[in-house]
């Protein structure tokens, strides 16, 4: 049989973000529709930064088994190895057979389908005509975040915070550039914050960079940066009182944001609202009250990348994109 494979470039032209927002919400209706086996991803530290994440997952409704590893903390691989610091690659399997059908850069599909996790939380979760974003950290996740998050309401302003100012002045040119959006260039955390109606966090989750007092009522947050444990951005007391929505509650507990409340004993497991694909079903309600303040805990999924991937794939069949090669002697 052939096996297909797909370099960035095929990638990139093969899905459009509206069609990312449409597989992460099939992906979460799966999971929480009982057609997902998904088991706990694994993650490798390797010293002094690095680490490596492996995520598999079955989804029986479209069919695909997929397994990911991704890569990211290597700064010195471009000038040491020629390789990008993080990296990606994915693997799809036919469920019937095992027969390998696609191996695909999953580099990019990793950054589109956290991009549209946050748009589809932006959709079930923020108040009604929000029209300002505040984006703390502004590398690439952050951009992606805000070209996930157009598709689905109008953004009028963006606020944003990074600890490094020549990268905070690089986001403010490429977001005004490609999308005409203002971006003020905040004088700190707390002022950025403090003018949110969403606030996205995408750092590398290393302290409690957002306090709770900061955070005003009706904000919807998006909590991107911690994914491991260990790895935090919020003051744990932001939790408290709050809507908190998991993407996966067994990942969020262990590995998220929603950690470091439970074990300081700021909330309690059953304070958890519930998995956004359950709100996206109709099983629990998602914003009740404009006063809300709620909050997305996204730890990414492997059943995120099952649907996007198999979407991609998808449409590199119809259009005859990719190269094929013989993996396994029919």
């Amino acid at each position: 049989m052939k096996t297909l494979l797909l370099n960035k470039a095929d990638v990139g032209r093969l899905i459009h973000m509206r069609e990312v927002i449409e597989t992460v919400e099939e992906a979460y209706k799966a999971f929480n529709s009982g057609h997902v086996n998904q088991p706990p991803y694994t993650c490798i530290h390797l010293p002094p930064s690095g680490e490596i994440d492996f995520k598999i997952s079955h989804s029986s409704a479209n069919g695909i088994i997929s397994m990911k590893a991704s890569s990211g903390g290597f700064p010195n691989n471009p000038t040491e190895h020629g390789v990008p610091s993080g990296m990606g690659t994915v693997l799809l399997f036919d469920a019937r057979s095992c027969a390998l059908l696609c191996v695909m850069d999953g580099s990019l599909l990793t950054g589109l389908r956290t991009g549209a996790a946050g748009a589809v939380s932006v959709k079930a979760l923020s108040r009604k005509n929000t029209k300002t974003v505040t984006s703390i950290g502004t590398g690439n996740q952050a951009r992606m975040q805000i070209r996930a998050i157009r598709e689905v309401m109008p953004i009028e302003t963006i606020h944003a915070w990074d600890h490094h100012p020549e990268t905070l002045a690089r986001y403010q040119a490429d977001i005004e550039r490609e999308f005409g959006i203002p971006v003020v260039a905040a004088a700190s955390k707390q002022a950025a914050v403090e003018r949110a109606d969403i606030l996205v966090t995408t750092t590398r989750g290393k302290g409690s960079l957002v306090e709770a007092a900061w955070v005003q009522p009706g904000t919807h947050v998006v909590a991107i940066g911690t994914d491991t444990y260990g790895k935090q951005e919020f003051e744990p007391e932001v939790f408290k009182g709050a809507k908190i929505v998991n993407d996966s509650i067994a990942q969020c507990i262990e590995k998220g944001e929603t950690q470091h409340p439970l074990r300081r004993n700021i909330i309690r497991r059953e304070d958890i609202h519930a998995e956004l694909g359950e709100i996206l079903l109709g099983q629990k309600p998602g914003r009740e009250r404009d006063d809300e303040i709620t909050i997305f805990d996204s730890t990414g999924m492997a059943i995120q990348d099952n649907t996007t991937a198999a979407r991609i794939y998808r449409n590199a069949i119809a259009g005859q994109v990719g190269t094929t090669f013989e993996f396994i002697p029919s």
